[in-house]
């Protein structure tokens, strides 16, 4: 007891409290577990709410502007709050390098059975995987400072695609078109100006990917430009198919 006090109050440790009071509940345990060591627990409250604050700034700041996508939203949060959680439980597991490895195999090849995810968003998943493995599987060999660079560079570069890169606003589509006689490259002005009628779109070039002659119809991708204000349908995963005039 006199030597927790003397702890508590040597000025040569800040953190003195910590250690007190961790020598005082080391004796109590539970089936042979210590009940809590504050110096881990503070150190999982630290790097759980570093991890979460850079997350919020990818997912809230730079992605959902974008996209618009609460569903996302939602699944980018809770991956990287439950990847962080097993990583940093499974961190003094010999086999941890080998585990988070396995991570980014698994979520490289994941697909959800509804819906497939495009690839802008798989990306931000990886990188949402990504980082929680590496600020909860770092350990004391890796300074503070060194980590906080690593996630301010992830940011950083994430910013400048999404703000700088990406400021052209182009996106594509993928449609079937009907009026096959203007798929011939000398008409290639006609089909332009006909798509941007009929879809109310800024587009500016167009590739055609499928041609059927049985029904008159052709798969053409346009690119287009648009308001970063609006809000529109994801990139490939419509295709919109307008119907044939009788």
């Amino acid at each position: 007891m006199v030597n927790s006090l003397f702890s508590l109050l040597n000025p040569d440790l800040p953190l003195g409290w910590i250690q007190a009071a961790d020598q005082g509940v080391e004796a109590i345990r539970f089936l042979g577990i210590k009940l809590i060591n504050l110096g881990d627990f503070f150190e999982l409250v630290a790097r759980f709410v570093f991890n979460m604050i850079v997350t919020l700034v990818l997912v809230r700041f730079l992605y959902y502007p974008h996209s618009r996508r609460k569903d996302y939203f939602f699944i980018y949060l809770i991956f990287s709050t439950v990847v962080f959680l097993v990583c940093y439980s499974l961190a003094n597991v010999s086999l941890q390098l080998g585990f988070a490895l396995g991570l980014f195999a698994i979520f490289g090849i994941l697909r959800y059975r509804t819906d497939t995810i495009p690839i802008k968003e798989m990306t931000y998943l990886f990188l949402m995987v990504g980082i929680s493995v590496i600020n909860s599987l770092t350990d004391k060999s890796v300074s503070y400072a060194e980590l906080l660079f690593i996630n301010l560079i992830i940011i950083a570069v994430t910013w400048y695609l999404e703000r700088i890169w990406m400021q052209k606003n182009e996106d594509f589509m993928d449609i079937r078109y009907d009026k096959i006689e203007l798929i011939h490259p000398s008409r290639r002005d006609e089909l332009i100006e006909d798509i941007r009628k009929r879809t109310g779109l800024n587009v500016y070039r167009l590739s055609i990917d499928r041609v059927n002659f049985m029904r008159d119809t052709a798969r053409i991708r346009i690119f287009y430009r648009h308001d970063p204000k609006d809000n529109l349908v994801d990139n490939g995963n419509t295709e919109p198919a307008p119907e044939k005039k009788q």
